[in-house]
């Protein structure tokens, strides 16, 4: 085993003592590795269940029935584009459509190559007085132009080369 994997799993098995290993906190247990990974690996899932003496399918099926939980990778950057009656009605179709062309996402991918973004539309993300909006990680944008969320990648892009040099 790498020591990547071994700090992995000793993150794993810090959030799970912090929560007192109780299986009546698999929740929030699984919001803190999501937080830190973006994703819930299987192999966590698995870690997670053995830990708290739960048996994985039990781990998965919570994983897998919250919307808010994934099993697959997300990029850096989480964009919600919404699609609610207010925001489709004032064309977030434009955003997601230049977006999609912006970052080059084919085929129905959602996530860039260099899992930078993710890139999905959710049915309303409550900010229908900002229609169209978006919301990216924790911030929302609203008011948007096709233009204005392509601006808005390029400052997130502007600021990812300047960590980088």
């Amino acid at each position: 085993m790498d020591k990547e994997s071994i700090r992995k799993f000793e993150y794993i098995f810090e959030i799970v003592e912090r929560n007192g290993r109780s299986p009546a906190r698999l929740i929030p247990i699984l919001q803190a590795v999501q937080e830190q990974y973006r994703y819930l690996p299987e192999e966590v899932l698995t870690l997670v269940a053995t830990a708290l003496g739960l048996s994985p399918a039990k781990v998965f099926g919570v994983a897998t029935f919250y919307s808010h939980f994934t099993l697959t990778p997300k990029g850096k950057y989480l964009i919600r584009i919404c699609d609610g009656t207010a925001c489709h009605v004032k064309r977030s179709d434009g955003l997601l459509a230049a977006l999609r062309e912006k970052l080059r996402l084919r085929d129905g991918s959602a996530t860039t190559p260099d899992m930078l973004f993710t890139l999905e539309t959710v049915s309303c993300l409550g900010a229908c007085g900002l229609a169209p909006a978006m919301v990216v990680n924790d911030e929302v944008h609203g008011q948007l132009t096709p233009e204005k969320a392509v601006a808005l990648i390029d400052e997130l892009l502007r600021k990812e080369d300047e960590n980088d040099n």
